[in-house]
């Protein structure tokens, strides 16, 4: 809600705020996958499988992977070198069609050399075994839809390094799934907050991961 104002005087932090408050948010989801793997199969399904992927990524920090659009456009380059660029942003809508009214873009290029093996990117996850990493890219394509998103920003000529995923409804999905195992399970969910947010991320919020829909942010003067 500060992120405007902030911005003008000192973007830096103003974007190092956003960054650092969704890295919080994977480092809290990689600590319920810690205290529920043996409950749910994280590594069985795309929204989940890729966050702890990605957290593990910025987490080890052995790269130059994931900065966000932010970062990278007012960050590590000079903004006035984007000016009449344009942008591929992709997102989820809910199910009900409605949108999730924060972002968090990534480079898709960074998740294909972070996850892809065909790639033989220096910068892959060398964690898992060269089958296993494959089957997880290509769960995560499939039920992501990264390929529709591709061939969109191919089909717009956009260049590769131009298209853009939000994670956000990743995350949304991903809890939302981990949540209603948990419920269907019986675990109690204790507290003020567990039980705030238990019932829009078990019987309210679903996120359709099936239907990317798109924005072209073109950056002006």
């Amino acid at each position: 809600m500060r992120f405007t104002e902030l911005f003008k005087v000192d973007r830096e932090e103003a974007i190092n705020n956003l960054d650092r408050a969704f890295e919080a948010k994977l480092e809290a989801f990689h600590t319920l996958y810690d205290v529920s793997k043996a409950l749910f199969p994280y590594f069985d399904h795309g929204d989940t499988a890729l966050l702890i992927a990605v957290r593990n990524a910025i987490h080890h920090r052995d790269h130059p992977l994931f900065r966000s659009l932010y970062s990278r456009l007012f960050l590590d380059d000079e903004p006035l070198r984007w000016i009449g660029a344009s942008f591929l942003l992709a997102t989820y809508p809910t199910a009900q069609g409605a949108p999730i009214r924060m972002s968090h873009y990534i480079r898709l290029t960074d998740l294909d050399a972070r996850l892809d093996p065909k790639l033989a990117s220096p910068h892959l996850d060398t964690f898992l075994r060269l089958d296993k990493a494959e089957q997880r890219f290509m769960l995560i394509e499939s039920q992501l839809r990264l390929a529709a998103i591709r061939q969109k920003g191919l089909t717009e000529r956009h260049p590769e390094s131009q298209i853009y995923l939000d994670l956000v409804p990743v995350f949304t999905s991903a809890v939302c799934r981990v949540f209603k195992a948990m419920k269907a399970a019986g675990i109690e969910f204790k507290g003020f907050d567990a039980g705030a947010y238990m019932r829009p991320f078990t019987s309210e919020i679903e996120v359709d991961l099936s239907n990317p829909t798109y924005t072209v942010s073109r950056i002006k003067g």
